[in-house]
Protein backbone atom coordinates (compact mmCIF):
# COMPACT_ATOMS: atom_id res chain seq x y z
CA UNK A 1 0.00 0.00 0.00
CA UNK A 2 3.26 2.64 0.99
CA UNK A 3 4.73 1.76 -2.64
CA UNK A 4 1.28 2.48 -4.53
CA UNK A 5 1.09 5.71 -2.03
CA UNK A 6 4.34 6.19 -3.31
CA UNK A 7 4.02 5.89 -7.06
CA UNK A 8 0.05 7.50 -6.61
CA UNK A 9 2.33 10.60 -5.04
CA UNK A 10 4.78 10.27 -7.35
CA UNK A 11 2.73 10.42 -10.26
CA UNK A 12 0.66 13.54 -9.14
CA UNK A 13 3.76 15.31 -8.21
CA UNK A 14 4.30 16.81 -11.90
CA UNK A 15 0.67 18.46 -12.21
CA UNK A 16 0.51 21.72 -11.90
CA UNK A 17 3.62 21.79 -14.88
CA UNK A 18 0.64 22.04 -17.57
CA UNK A 19 -0.57 24.65 -16.10
CA UNK A 20 2.20 26.76 -16.00
CA UNK A 21 3.77 25.61 -19.65
CA UNK A 22 0.51 27.07 -20.66
CA UNK A 23 0.83 30.55 -19.21
CA UNK A 24 4.49 30.61 -20.88
CA UNK A 25 2.97 29.99 -23.69
CA UNK A 26 -0.09 32.66 -23.87
CA UNK A 27 2.44 35.12 -22.47
CA UNK A 28 4.95 34.52 -25.79
CA UNK A 29 1.76 34.85 -27.76
CA UNK A 30 0.71 37.88 -26.31
CA UNK A 31 4.31 39.19 -26.86
CA UNK A 32 4.65 38.13 -30.41
CA UNK A 33 1.55 40.21 -31.43
CA UNK A 34 2.66 43.21 -29.63
CA UNK A 35 5.80 43.15 -31.44
CA UNK A 36 4.10 42.40 -34.75
CA UNK A 37 1.55 44.44 -33.85
CA UNK A 38 3.85 47.75 -36.05
CA UNK A 39 4.47 45.53 -39.03
CA UNK A 40 1.13 44.40 -39.43
CA UNK A 41 -0.23 48.12 -39.08
CA UNK A 42 2.54 49.44 -41.62
CA UNK A 43 1.20 45.95 -43.48
CA UNK A 44 -2.30 47.26 -43.26
CA UNK A 45 -1.71 50.55 -43.90
CA UNK A 46 0.56 50.33 -46.80
CA UNK A 47 -0.58 47.76 -48.34
CA UNK A 48 -3.85 46.10 -47.81
CA UNK A 49 -5.68 49.37 -47.69
CA UNK A 50 -4.14 50.59 -51.44
CA UNK A 51 -5.00 47.34 -52.75
CA UNK A 52 -8.82 47.35 -51.67
CA UNK A 53 -8.67 51.00 -52.31
CA UNK A 54 -7.68 50.71 -55.30
CA UNK A 55 -10.02 47.76 -56.35
CA UNK A 56 -13.43 49.78 -55.65
CA UNK A 57 -11.90 52.98 -56.80
CA UNK A 58 -11.59 51.05 -60.41
CA UNK A 59 -15.61 50.69 -60.08
CA UNK A 60 -16.55 54.10 -60.63
CA UNK A 61 -16.20 56.70 -63.04
CA UNK A 62 -13.40 59.50 -63.16
CA UNK A 63 -14.17 61.68 -60.46
CA UNK A 64 -15.85 58.40 -58.59
CA UNK A 65 -19.40 60.01 -58.02
CA UNK A 66 -21.04 57.30 -60.37
CA UNK A 67 -20.44 53.52 -59.82
CA UNK A 68 -19.32 52.10 -63.64
CA UNK A 69 -19.31 48.58 -62.30
CA UNK A 70 -16.64 46.79 -65.27
CA UNK A 71 -16.61 49.55 -67.72
CA UNK A 72 -13.00 51.49 -66.76
CA UNK A 73 -11.52 47.51 -67.21
CA UNK A 74 -13.34 47.60 -70.68
CA UNK A 75 -11.76 51.39 -71.32
CA UNK A 76 -8.31 49.98 -70.33
CA UNK A 77 -8.70 47.03 -73.01
CA UNK A 78 -9.91 48.80 -75.74
CA UNK A 79 -7.72 51.65 -75.24
CA UNK A 80 -4.61 51.97 -77.83
CA UNK A 81 -2.16 53.50 -75.18
CA UNK A 82 -3.32 50.99 -72.45
CA UNK A 83 -2.77 48.01 -75.33
CA UNK A 84 0.50 49.62 -76.43
CA UNK A 85 1.54 49.61 -72.98
CA UNK A 86 0.64 45.93 -72.29
CA UNK A 87 2.76 45.35 -75.01
CA UNK A 88 5.58 46.99 -74.42
CA UNK A 89 5.37 45.31 -70.47
CA UNK A 90 5.25 42.04 -72.00
CA UNK A 91 8.35 42.88 -73.67
CA UNK A 92 10.08 43.73 -70.66
CA UNK A 93 9.15 40.92 -68.68
CA UNK A 94 10.66 38.47 -71.74
CA UNK A 95 13.78 40.30 -72.22
CA UNK A 96 14.92 42.37 -69.80
CA UNK A 97 15.47 39.93 -66.48
CA UNK A 98 17.14 37.06 -69.13
CA UNK A 99 19.32 39.84 -70.32
CA UNK A 100 20.57 40.77 -66.84
CA UNK A 101 20.54 37.44 -65.27
CA UNK A 102 22.59 35.97 -68.25
CA UNK A 103 24.98 39.15 -68.10
CA UNK A 104 25.32 38.58 -64.80
CA UNK A 105 25.80 35.01 -64.85
CA UNK A 106 28.69 35.75 -67.60
CA UNK A 107 30.41 38.60 -65.02
CA UNK A 108 30.46 36.04 -62.06
CA UNK A 109 31.72 33.37 -63.88
CA UNK A 110 34.41 35.54 -65.34
CA UNK A 111 35.76 37.70 -62.56
CA UNK A 112 36.29 34.13 -60.79
CA UNK A 113 39.21 34.09 -63.28
CA UNK A 114 40.64 37.80 -63.61
CA UNK A 115 42.62 39.02 -61.11
CA UNK A 116 41.02 42.11 -60.65
CA UNK A 117 37.75 40.49 -60.11
CA UNK A 118 37.18 42.59 -56.95
CA UNK A 119 37.50 46.05 -58.81
CA UNK A 120 35.57 44.65 -61.69
CA UNK A 121 32.68 43.89 -59.69
CA UNK A 122 32.99 46.79 -58.39
CA UNK A 123 32.95 48.67 -61.01
CA UNK A 124 29.80 46.87 -62.53
CA UNK A 125 28.10 47.12 -59.03
CA UNK A 126 28.02 50.90 -59.18
CA UNK A 127 25.41 51.74 -61.36
CA UNK A 128 23.00 50.66 -58.24
CA UNK A 129 23.88 53.36 -56.19
CA UNK A 130 22.71 55.48 -59.13
CA UNK A 131 18.83 56.22 -58.93
CA UNK A 132 16.59 55.70 -62.06
CA UNK A 133 15.69 59.54 -61.95
CA UNK A 134 19.25 60.31 -62.26
CA UNK A 135 20.55 57.03 -64.63
CA UNK A 136 17.26 58.39 -66.98
CA UNK A 137 19.15 61.50 -67.27
CA UNK A 138 22.48 60.20 -68.47
CA UNK A 139 21.10 58.05 -71.15
CA UNK A 140 18.60 60.58 -72.25
CA UNK A 141 22.22 62.05 -72.98
CA UNK A 142 23.61 58.85 -74.01
CA UNK A 143 21.25 58.90 -76.98
CA UNK A 144 21.53 62.21 -77.87
CA UNK A 145 20.52 62.58 -81.81
CA UNK A 146 23.69 64.73 -82.05
CA UNK A 147 27.05 63.12 -82.55
CA UNK A 148 28.31 66.18 -81.33
CA UNK A 149 26.26 65.29 -77.54
CA UNK A 150 25.43 61.69 -77.89
CA UNK A 151 27.78 59.60 -76.95
CA UNK A 152 25.90 56.27 -78.64
CA UNK A 153 25.97 58.33 -81.57
CA UNK A 154 29.21 59.64 -81.26
CA UNK A 155 30.49 55.82 -81.23
CA UNK A 156 27.93 54.79 -84.39
CA UNK A 157 29.39 58.14 -86.62
CA UNK A 158 32.94 56.96 -85.80
CA UNK A 159 32.57 53.58 -86.93
CA UNK A 160 30.47 54.34 -90.13
CA UNK A 161 33.03 57.29 -91.28
CA UNK A 162 35.75 54.05 -90.59
CA UNK A 163 33.99 52.09 -94.01
CA UNK A 164 32.27 55.05 -95.81
CA UNK A 165 33.66 58.12 -96.91
CA UNK A 166 31.64 60.90 -95.38
CA UNK A 167 30.84 64.26 -97.90
CA UNK A 168 33.52 66.46 -97.73
CA UNK A 169 31.11 69.77 -98.08
CA UNK A 170 27.70 68.64 -97.27
CA UNK A 171 24.84 70.89 -99.01
CA UNK A 172 26.92 72.47 -102.09
CA UNK A 173 25.25 73.29 -104.79
CA UNK A 174 26.15 74.74 -108.51
CA UNK A 175 24.63 78.10 -108.88
CA UNK A 176 22.58 76.94 -112.04
CA UNK A 177 22.62 81.12 -113.47
CA UNK A 178 26.00 80.94 -114.74
CA UNK A 179 26.91 77.12 -114.49
CA UNK A 180 26.93 74.51 -116.89
CA UNK A 181 25.98 71.65 -114.41
CA UNK A 182 22.73 70.52 -113.41
CA UNK A 183 20.96 67.75 -111.31
CA UNK A 184 21.66 64.14 -112.17
CA UNK A 185 19.66 62.29 -109.62
CA UNK A 186 21.45 60.63 -106.25
CA UNK A 187 22.49 64.51 -105.16
CA UNK A 188 24.98 64.28 -108.00
CA UNK A 189 25.46 67.23 -110.54
CA UNK A 190 26.58 66.79 -114.49
CA UNK A 191 27.61 68.87 -116.90
CA UNK A 192 25.43 69.39 -119.90
CA UNK A 193 28.08 70.08 -122.72
CA UNK A 194 31.51 68.18 -123.30
CA UNK A 195 34.61 68.58 -121.74
CA UNK A 196 37.73 68.71 -124.34
CA UNK A 197 41.30 68.37 -123.93
CA UNK A 198 42.99 71.62 -123.46
CA UNK A 199 39.80 73.64 -122.75
CA UNK A 200 40.00 74.00 -118.97
CA UNK A 201 36.17 73.24 -117.30
CA UNK A 202 34.89 75.96 -114.78
CA UNK A 203 33.00 74.11 -112.19
CA UNK A 204 31.95 76.81 -109.40
CA UNK A 205 29.58 75.78 -106.69
CA UNK A 206 28.11 77.73 -103.98
CA UNK A 207 26.07 77.08 -100.93
CA UNK A 208 29.14 76.63 -98.30
CA UNK A 209 30.17 79.84 -95.95
CA UNK A 210 33.51 80.20 -96.16
CA UNK A 211 34.56 80.34 -92.92
CA UNK A 212 32.75 76.59 -93.04
CA UNK A 213 35.21 75.12 -95.21
CA UNK A 214 37.51 72.60 -93.94
CA UNK A 215 41.15 73.51 -93.04
CA UNK A 216 42.72 76.30 -94.55
CA UNK A 217 41.99 76.42 -98.04
CA UNK A 218 43.39 77.35 -100.38
CA UNK A 219 43.16 80.53 -103.02
CA UNK A 220 41.97 78.87 -106.24
CA UNK A 221 43.27 79.26 -109.49
CA UNK A 222 42.54 78.03 -113.32
CA UNK A 223 43.81 74.96 -114.31
CA UNK A 224 46.85 74.70 -117.23
CA UNK A 225 48.75 72.45 -119.12
CA UNK A 226 47.57 69.14 -121.69
CA UNK A 227 45.15 67.01 -121.25
CA UNK A 228 41.26 67.46 -119.50
CA UNK A 229 41.39 69.71 -116.77
CA UNK A 230 39.23 71.94 -114.78
CA UNK A 231 38.61 73.97 -111.21
CA UNK A 232 36.10 73.34 -109.09
CA UNK A 233 36.03 76.32 -106.34
CA UNK A 234 34.00 78.24 -104.10
CA UNK A 235 32.05 81.26 -105.99
CA UNK A 236 32.49 83.67 -103.63
CA UNK A 237 34.38 86.40 -102.88
CA UNK A 238 34.27 87.51 -99.03
CA UNK A 239 32.95 91.34 -99.06
CA UNK A 240 31.03 90.79 -102.49
CA UNK A 241 32.20 91.68 -105.79
CA UNK A 242 33.95 89.03 -108.64
CA UNK A 243 32.43 88.21 -111.56
CA UNK A 244 29.96 84.94 -111.18
CA UNK A 245 31.16 81.43 -113.09
CA UNK A 246 34.93 83.26 -113.13
CA UNK A 247 38.24 82.76 -110.94
CA UNK A 248 38.17 85.60 -109.03
CA UNK A 249 41.16 86.58 -106.63
CA UNK A 250 40.44 86.36 -103.10
CA UNK A 251 37.84 82.93 -103.95
CA UNK A 252 38.86 79.28 -102.38
CA UNK A 253 39.44 75.94 -103.71
CA UNK A 254 37.29 73.15 -102.62
CA UNK A 255 39.47 70.55 -102.32
CA UNK A 256 39.26 66.59 -102.55
CA UNK A 257 36.22 67.09 -104.56
CA UNK A 258 35.56 63.57 -107.09
CA UNK A 259 35.47 64.83 -110.45
CA UNK A 260 34.17 62.25 -112.61
CA UNK A 261 33.98 61.50 -116.29
CA UNK A 262 30.96 60.14 -118.05
CA UNK A 263 29.84 59.20 -121.32
CA UNK A 264 27.01 56.98 -121.94
CA UNK A 265 26.39 56.97 -118.65
CA UNK A 266 28.92 55.42 -116.92
CA UNK A 267 31.87 56.67 -115.70
CA UNK A 268 34.91 56.40 -117.84
CA UNK A 269 37.72 58.49 -115.76
CA UNK A 270 37.76 60.08 -112.55
CA UNK A 271 40.35 62.14 -110.33
CA UNK A 272 40.24 64.65 -106.94
CA UNK A 273 40.57 68.14 -107.22
CA UNK A 274 44.16 69.31 -105.74
CA UNK A 275 44.51 71.63 -103.02
CA UNK A 276 43.94 74.77 -105.41
CA UNK A 277 41.03 72.84 -106.95
CA UNK A 278 42.52 71.74 -110.00
CA UNK A 279 41.84 68.49 -111.69
CA UNK A 280 43.46 66.41 -114.41
CA UNK A 281 41.54 63.42 -116.28
CA UNK A 282 43.17 60.98 -118.62
CA UNK A 283 42.92 61.19 -121.94
CA UNK A 284 40.12 58.63 -122.54
CA UNK A 285 37.52 61.50 -120.61
CA UNK A 286 37.88 63.84 -124.04
CA UNK A 287 34.59 64.41 -125.07
CA UNK A 288 32.65 63.16 -122.45
CA UNK A 289 30.55 64.85 -120.02
CA UNK A 290 31.89 65.58 -115.90
CA UNK A 291 29.95 64.75 -112.98
CA UNK A 292 30.42 65.52 -109.18
CA UNK A 293 29.11 62.40 -107.18
CA UNK A 294 26.45 62.95 -104.66
CA UNK A 295 28.86 61.14 -102.20
CA UNK A 296 30.56 64.46 -102.20
CA UNK A 297 27.73 66.67 -101.07
CA UNK A 298 25.52 64.27 -99.38
CA UNK A 299 24.73 65.76 -95.31
CA UNK A 300 27.30 63.87 -92.79
CA UNK A 301 26.19 60.68 -91.23
CA UNK A 302 24.05 61.71 -88.16
CA UNK A 303 23.94 58.27 -86.03
CA UNK A 304 20.87 56.07 -85.31
CA UNK A 305 17.44 57.72 -84.05
CA UNK A 306 17.91 55.61 -80.79
CA UNK A 307 15.13 57.13 -79.19
CA UNK A 308 12.55 56.96 -82.47
CA UNK A 309 9.69 54.90 -82.05
CA UNK A 310 11.30 51.80 -83.80
CA UNK A 311 14.23 51.57 -81.15
CA UNK A 312 12.95 53.63 -78.11
CA UNK A 313 11.96 50.28 -75.94
CA UNK A 314 15.04 48.39 -76.95
CA UNK A 315 17.26 51.43 -75.43
CA UNK A 316 15.83 51.87 -72.59
CA UNK A 317 16.21 48.00 -71.96
CA UNK A 318 19.45 48.60 -72.62
CA UNK A 319 19.85 51.39 -69.85
CA UNK A 320 18.27 49.29 -67.53
CA UNK A 321 20.70 46.20 -68.50
CA UNK A 322 23.16 48.47 -67.43
CA UNK A 323 22.11 49.50 -63.76
CA UNK A 324 20.61 46.02 -62.84
CA UNK A 325 23.48 43.84 -64.41
CA UNK A 326 25.40 44.55 -60.94
CA UNK A 327 22.74 43.34 -58.55
CA UNK A 328 22.27 39.91 -60.90
CA UNK A 329 26.21 39.85 -60.78
CA UNK A 330 26.92 39.91 -57.29
CA UNK A 331 23.95 37.70 -56.26
CA UNK A 332 24.91 34.83 -58.41
CA UNK A 333 28.70 35.51 -57.14
CA UNK A 334 27.53 34.60 -53.97
CA UNK A 335 25.77 31.09 -55.16
CA UNK A 336 28.93 30.35 -57.07
CA UNK A 337 31.14 30.99 -54.09
CA UNK A 338 29.45 28.13 -52.40
CA UNK A 339 29.44 25.21 -55.24
CA UNK A 340 31.58 22.80 -54.56
CA UNK A 341 34.67 23.01 -56.40
CA UNK A 342 34.94 19.49 -56.10
CA UNK A 343 31.93 19.07 -58.95
CA UNK A 344 33.37 21.27 -61.53
CA UNK A 345 37.22 19.30 -61.22
CA UNK A 346 35.82 15.99 -61.86
CA UNK A 347 34.03 17.32 -64.84
CA UNK A 348 37.35 18.40 -65.83
CA UNK A 349 39.04 14.85 -64.91
CA UNK A 350 36.38 12.95 -67.38
CA UNK A 351 37.01 15.25 -70.03
CA UNK A 352 34.71 17.83 -70.27
CA UNK A 353 35.73 21.18 -71.56
CA UNK A 354 35.40 24.62 -69.90
CA UNK A 355 32.30 25.58 -72.34
CA UNK A 356 30.68 21.89 -70.89
CA UNK A 357 31.60 22.80 -67.62
CA UNK A 358 29.92 26.12 -67.75
CA UNK A 359 26.67 24.46 -69.42
CA UNK A 360 26.30 20.86 -67.63
CA UNK A 361 27.42 21.45 -63.79
CA UNK A 362 27.89 25.27 -63.49
CA UNK A 363 24.28 26.44 -64.49
CA UNK A 364 22.54 23.59 -63.20
CA UNK A 365 24.13 23.81 -59.69
CA UNK A 366 23.27 27.81 -60.01
CA UNK A 367 19.92 27.28 -60.80
CA UNK A 368 18.12 28.01 -57.65
CA UNK A 369 20.07 31.54 -57.44
CA UNK A 370 19.03 32.06 -61.43
CA UNK A 371 15.38 31.82 -60.67
CA UNK A 372 15.78 33.95 -57.33
CA UNK A 373 17.49 36.57 -59.57
CA UNK A 374 15.39 36.13 -62.24
CA UNK A 375 11.89 36.11 -60.78
CA UNK A 376 13.21 39.10 -58.62
CA UNK A 377 14.07 41.26 -61.85
CA UNK A 378 10.36 40.09 -63.74
CA UNK A 379 8.40 41.81 -60.73
CA UNK A 380 10.68 44.58 -61.02
CA UNK A 381 10.34 45.66 -64.77
CA UNK A 382 6.91 45.17 -64.53
CA UNK A 383 6.90 48.39 -62.20
CA UNK A 384 9.69 50.24 -64.14
CA UNK A 385 8.28 53.79 -64.90
CA UNK A 386 11.30 56.46 -64.38
CA UNK A 387 13.05 55.60 -67.16
CA UNK A 388 10.76 55.47 -69.52
CA UNK A 389 9.24 58.56 -68.65
CA UNK A 390 12.87 60.44 -68.47
CA UNK A 391 14.55 59.04 -71.27
CA UNK A 392 11.99 58.64 -74.33
CA UNK A 393 11.02 61.82 -76.05
CA UNK A 394 7.73 63.14 -75.70
CA UNK A 395 7.17 62.10 -79.75
CA UNK A 396 8.02 58.87 -78.65
CA UNK A 397 6.66 58.35 -75.27
CA UNK A 398 3.27 56.86 -76.59
CA UNK A 399 5.70 53.96 -78.35
CA UNK A 400 7.40 53.62 -75.51
CA UNK A 401 4.83 53.50 -73.11
CA UNK A 402 4.40 50.50 -69.80
CA UNK A 403 1.58 49.76 -67.66
CA UNK A 404 3.07 51.65 -64.96
CA UNK A 405 3.52 54.89 -66.99
CA UNK A 406 0.55 54.15 -68.17
CA UNK A 407 -0.96 54.61 -64.79
CA UNK A 408 0.74 57.77 -64.25
CA UNK A 409 -0.44 59.50 -67.42
CA UNK A 410 -4.20 58.48 -66.27
CA UNK A 411 -4.59 59.10 -62.48
CA UNK A 412 -1.97 61.80 -62.60
CA UNK A 413 -0.25 62.73 -65.98
CA UNK A 414 -2.95 64.93 -67.46
CA UNK A 415 -5.51 62.48 -67.54
CA UNK A 416 -7.20 63.49 -64.40
CA UNK A 417 -8.93 59.90 -64.59
CA UNK A 418 -8.76 58.19 -61.37
CA UNK A 419 -11.22 55.33 -61.93
CA UNK A 420 -8.95 53.75 -64.94
CA UNK A 421 -6.21 54.68 -63.38
CA UNK A 422 -6.90 52.42 -60.36
CA UNK A 423 -8.42 49.72 -62.79
CA UNK A 424 -4.79 49.70 -64.49
CA UNK A 425 -3.10 49.73 -60.90
CA UNK A 426 -5.33 45.93 -60.50
CA UNK A 427 -4.46 44.46 -64.04
CA UNK A 428 -1.00 45.16 -62.99
CA UNK A 429 -1.29 43.24 -59.50
CA UNK A 430 -2.87 40.20 -61.31
CA UNK A 431 -0.31 40.29 -64.21
CA UNK A 432 1.92 40.22 -60.91
CA UNK A 433 0.55 37.75 -58.84
CA UNK A 434 1.62 34.92 -60.72
CA UNK A 435 4.72 35.73 -60.50
CA UNK A 436 4.96 36.25 -56.59
CA UNK A 437 2.83 33.16 -56.02
CA UNK A 438 6.00 30.92 -57.83
CA UNK A 439 8.24 32.96 -55.64
CA UNK A 440 6.90 32.25 -52.36
CA UNK A 441 6.03 28.08 -53.67
CA UNK A 442 10.20 27.93 -54.05
CA UNK A 443 10.92 30.08 -51.01
CA UNK A 444 8.35 27.09 -49.00
CA UNK A 445 9.81 24.04 -51.12
CA UNK A 446 13.12 25.38 -49.95
CA UNK A 447 12.74 25.68 -46.48
CA UNK A 448 11.50 21.66 -45.86
CA UNK A 449 14.07 19.32 -45.18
Amino acid sequence: MASVAHTEGAGAAPAPAPHRRARVTGTRRRWAVVFLLPALVLLGALVVYPIGYSLWRSLYDADGSGFVGLGNYADVFSDRATLTAVRNTAIWVAVAPALVTALGLVFAVLTERVRWGTAFKLVVFMPMAISMLAAGIIFRLVYEQDPAQGVANAVARSVHDTFVSSSVYPNARPNAAVSDLRASGGGSFTTKGTVRAGTPALLPLVGIAPGRLPGAPEEARAASGPGVTGTVWLDFVPGGGGTKGRIDPGERALKGVTVEAVRDGRAVASARTAADGTFTLPASADGARLRLPGADFAAPYGGIDWLGPALVTPAIIGSYVWMWAGFAMVLIAAGLAGVDRNLLEAARVDGANEWQVFRRVTVPLLAPVLTVVLVTLMINVMKVFDLVYIIAPQPSQDDANVLALQLFLSSFGGGGNYGVGSAIGVVLLVLVAPVMYVNIRRLRRERRP
